[in-house]
C-alpha cells in the first residue's frame, strides 16, 4: 500500500515509519475550559486535518489507532499518579463499525490508567461538525453517566473546538462526584 503522506510504498502501515517520525511526533498543547479544567492536546488541527477526516470511514479505524499509539499510549506510559485513575471517552458509541474515541481511550491503558467504556453517553446525537458555538450551546449533548468505581478521571475526546462538549462532559461527571484531573484530545482547533 502507499503511505498516505509521502505516497511511497509501505508494506505494513498506512503511514510509513519515516513519515510517522517526520510528521506525526506529538507535542503538548494546553488550554482551559470555562470551568477551569485543563485540556492537553497532542497535535495542532492543521497538522493532521486530512487524517482526522478519515474518522467516518474504514480507513479511519487504522489512522486513529496509529495516532492513539503515537500520542495517547506514549502519554500513558509516562503518566504517574499516586492513585489509579479512570479514563472516560466522550460518547464512545460505535458508528461506522468502530468508535474513534474508544480507540483513543483504549490506548491509555497502563499501570496507572484504567480505560472505562460506555460510561459517558450523549442523549443528543446531532453532529457538531462545523457548527457554531451558539448551535452547540442551543443543542446540548445531555450526557448520561453510567456507574464506575474510580473517583479521579481523565476525559478523552478526539478534537476540541469551542470546548462546549468537553465542558458539558466534565460538568456531568462532576455532578456524579467525580474529580476531573484533566482532558486529553488528539488535536486542538484553536490557533494558539
Amino acid at each position: 500500500m502507499k503511505c498516505l503522506l509521502c505516497e511511497n510504498y509501505s508494506l505494513t502501515q498506512h503511514i510509513c515509519k519515516k513519515c510517522q517520525q517526520e510528521f506525526l511526533q506529538p507535542s503538548l498543547y494546553k488550554r482551559k475550559l470555562q470551568n477551569g479544567i485543563e485540556v492537553l492536546s497532542f497535535y495542532r488541527y492543521k497538522e493532521i486535518k486530512p487524517l482526522l477526516f478519515t474518522k467516518h470511514t474504514d480507513l479511519g479505524f487504522h489512522i486513529y489507532r496509529l495516532l492513539a499509539k503515537l500520542s495517547m499510549k506514549k502519554f500513558a506510559q509516562e503518566f504517574q499518579w499516586q492513585d489509579k485513575v479512570a479514563s472516560i471517552a466522550v460518547d464512545d458509541t460505535v458508528k461506522n463499525g468502530y468508535s474513534h474515541t474508544a480507540i483513543l481511550n483504549k490506548a491509555l491503558k497502563s499501570t496507572t490508567i484504567t480505560p472505562r467504556f460506555n460510561k459517558l453517553r450523549a442523549q443528543n446525537t446531532l453532529s457538531y461538525s462545523g457548527k457554531s458555538r451558539a448551535f452547540r450551546k442551543a443543542n446540548p449533548r445531555n450526557f448520561i453517566v453510567n456507574e464506575f468505581k474510580e473517583k479521579e478521571i481523565i476525559v478523552v475526546d478526539d478534537i476540541i473546538t469551542t470546548g462546549t462538549t468537553l465542558h458539558e462532559a466534565t460538568q456531568s461527571l462532576i455532578q456524579r462526584d467525580k474529580e476531573i484531573l484533566f482532558c486529553l484530545t488528539l488535536t486542538d482547533v484553536s490557533k494558539r
